[in-house]
């Protein structure tokens, strides 16, 4: 059984946020589990990040690869010294919105921008890094450098991932997320922390590629192995959250909110750090296409 957190007795499975036992409307427990096991919950929601720090994409169905849903965080930005650039530094990122199949990367800006649309192409590796670990990128050229300088207001250059990059744990791969190539979160999870804050917050604050619904409030606190059709994601720590979660993803504006009011209930030690912990971080153990409804179990 994966890290389950002291004092945050996560609902039952399938209990909905009011905590009277009752499966949603449309929850697993009204659908047959495929491939057998107990089924909790279904998937709400998918997200694919094409440009590591920028707006996502939602869609119906993804491919889980060995680096995550297909795709997700294959660009970055990199600063004139090669560290990669991110809603830190440039919260404009976090309203830009990129898709990608596999050849074009359209992005879009909000105002009289003009998207970029960009064809991948085979420039000069160069060694990058991601919170200081090295990994490579493929430049993509002066174009795309200018697109994104001139929108974001510093010198940066787009690059694409190359090469092979470990996680921190958990033996998997990765791109150019941070330390692990899928995060989780469940609905009600929000759900809660929204009557906390007083004012309701979207799911796109805190990045998550796959939603759940149907666990119940840090539900997935309690799990260590999610199935969804063919494939299998193992949890591997909880998700350490940052400052971005108080960057507005439709604006860009910044406040103290919740990243301040998560410290004061999910702020807990793993494996030696502390941090303020909401959803989690897993590695896919088995692969296939998963998609919005389907039914998701647990070992």
């Amino acid at each position: 059984m994966a890290h389950d957190f002291r004092g945050e007795a996560p609902a039952r499975a399938g209990e909905n946020s009011a905590g009277d036992g009752r499966a949603r409307e449309g929850s697993a427990r009204e659908n047959p589990a495929r491939g057998g096991g107990s089924a909790v919950a279904v998937v709400a929601e998918l997200n694919v990040f094409p440009v590591k720090s920028a707006g996502g994409t939602s869609l119906a169905d993804a491919e889980v690869t060995e680096t995550g849903l297909r795709h997700d965080r294959e660009f970055m930005l990199v600063r004139p010294d090669l560290r990669h650039l991110s809603q830190r530094e440039a919260p404009r990122l976090a309203t830009l919105r990129p898709a990608y199949d596999g050849v074009k990367l359209v992005v879009g800006a909000p105002g009289e921008v003009t998207p970029l649309v960009h064809e991948r192409v085979d420039g000069p590796v160069l060694d990058v890094t991601v919170h200081g670990k090295p990994c490579r990128g493929v430049d993509q050229g002066e174009e795309a450098a200018a697109w994104f300088s001139a929108l974001l207001g510093t010198p940066c250059r787009l690059v694409r991932f190359t090469g092979t990059r470990p996680t921190s744990r958990g033996g998997g791969t990765l791109a150019f997320a941070d330390a692990h190539p899928l995060s989780v979160l469940s609905r009600e999870s929000l759900d809660d922390l929204n009557r906390r804050v007083g004012s309701p917050l979207p799911m796109n604050r805190f990045r998550p590629n796959i939603v759940l619904e149907g666990l119940g409030p840090y539900g997935e606190d309690a799990l260590s192995t999610l199935r969804i059709g063919a494939a299998e994601i193992e949890f591997v720590k909880p998700c350490a959250r940052c400052v971005i979660v108080n960057v507005d993803q439709d604006s860009a504006r910044r406040n103290g909110e919740p990243l301040r009011v998560l410290a004061g209930y999910r702020t807990r030690v793993f494996d030696g750090d502390r941090g303020v912990m909401f959803g989690r971080l897993g590695v896919p153990r088995a692969l296939g296409t998963i998609a919005v409804g389907d039914t998701v179990t647990v070992s």
